[in-house]
């Protein structure tokens, strides 16, 4: 009887070891955007990106308020806020998807892994379907994430005056994760 409870134990906390997921996450994810053009510099970054990372289904999230976004020049986060991306009214962006590829990636094992990501990209409330190719680094336990890919502003019904002219019509969208 001893030998069936102790076996018992032993599959149970196996079972239960295994099938435990990891849910990594930060509130400093960091996204820059790039929209330069030849007649004009622009670029920002936002710090206070949320998200979230799933080793078991691969579910990536990430949350951040576009006023969040800071420039060097004052006047142009002024106006990226106010007559392009309308922030009151569209206060923040968001995007919805997963890792394609997760069989790849071990989270326990440090190196660097190539991942595909699938998923809804929501900004100045349109949403769209995006996939992009990224990284997930694992380094003594600590993860990060990052990938680079090229966002059409008039795709999420962003318009403006200037754009194609001093504003680039393709944002090249910088993420940069590192997940507690």
């Amino acid at each position: 009887m001893r030998k069936l409870f102790v076996f018992i134990l032993t599959i149970s906390s196996s079972i239960a070891a295994f099938s435990q997921e990891k849910i990594y996450s930060t509130k400093s994810g960091s996204i820059s955007i790039n929209a330069n053009t030849p007649l004009e510099t622009i670029e920002a970054t936002n710090s206070q990106t949320l998200s979230k990372l799933s080793d078991r289904s691969g579910q990536l999230v990430f949350m951040l308020l576009i006023k969040g976004f800071t420039f060097k020049n004052a006047l142009m986060q002024e106006h990226f806020n106010e007559n392009y991306m309308e922030s009151s009214k569209f206060p923040k962006a968001d995007f919805k998807g997963n890792i394609i590829n997760l069989s790849e990636v071990n989270f326990t094992k440090d190196g660097s892994y190539n991942v595909k990501v699938e998923g809804i990209l929501t900004i100045h409330g349109v949403s769209k379907k995006i996939n992009t190719n990224g990284t997930i680094v694992v380094n003594k336990g600590n993860i990060k994430a990052q990938t680079t890919f090229k966002i059409k502003v008039r795709d999420f019904g962003i318009t403006g005056k200037y754009i194609g002219e001093k504003i680039a019509e393709e944002v090249e969208t910088t993420i940069v994760c590192k997940y507690d």
